[in-house]
């Protein structure tokens, strides 16, 4: 992987400085393409997003969505020095199958992962996990954090296989899920 933007950012006095993001370049793991996604890039979100079921969708934004606002599909496709995507390719399928964000705030970051229906259980949603955890690891993050629905038995034993402790906490329907890297 290559690093890029290394500068540390202006810390708080007595604060370590947090490091950049690693930015991956495109990478192949077990047939699955994976890359970066571009700043801006609302076609390939909206891409993925369409080829969600209502479940995924629901289970993805916590309720039913129909359709992604133009401000949501900004904000989903937003990539900076905080804000990191990763999205993946199955072989001949030049569709997105799946997206992970992560969102860093110091040393925690808040991740998400979509995966469509038709390549769910294939482990894609998995390796787009491990790989956004690598990066976050590589740049300083030592927590990641999700908000999962109750019923996202899926989403509590991905988030399992990328780190060592986890901790869940229930919040009403939901479960607050925060991983040790």
């Amino acid at each position: 992987m290559a690093r890029t933007g290394q500068a540390e950012e202006m810390a708080p006095v007595g604060r370590p400085a947090a490091r950049s993001m690693v930015c991956m370049h495109t990478r192949f793991v077990d047939g699955v393409t994976i890359r970066p996604l571009r700043n801006g890039d609302v076609t390939t979100v909206a891409a993925l997003m369409a080829r969600l079921g209502e479940r995924s969708r629901a289970q993805r934004f916590g309720g039913a969505k129909p359709r992604l606002s133009d401000r949501e599909l900004d904000a989903l496709a937003r990539v900076d020095g905080t804000h990191h995507v990763l999205v993946a390719y199955t072989p001949g399928d030049d569709e997105p199958a799946g997206i992970a964000w992560l969102v860093r705030a110091e040393r925690e970051a808040e991740v998400a992962c979509a995966v469509v229906d038709e390549h769910q259980g294939r482990g894609i949603g998995t390796l787009l996990a491990r790989e956004l955890a690598a990066e976050a690891r590589a740049s300083g993050v030592t927590h990641l954090h999700a908000t999962v629905r109750g019923d996202n038995c899926g989403a509590l034993s991905l988030l399992a296989r990328c780190a060592g402790a986890i901790d869940v906490r229930f919040a009403g329907g939901e479960r607050d899920v925060l991983v040790a890297l």
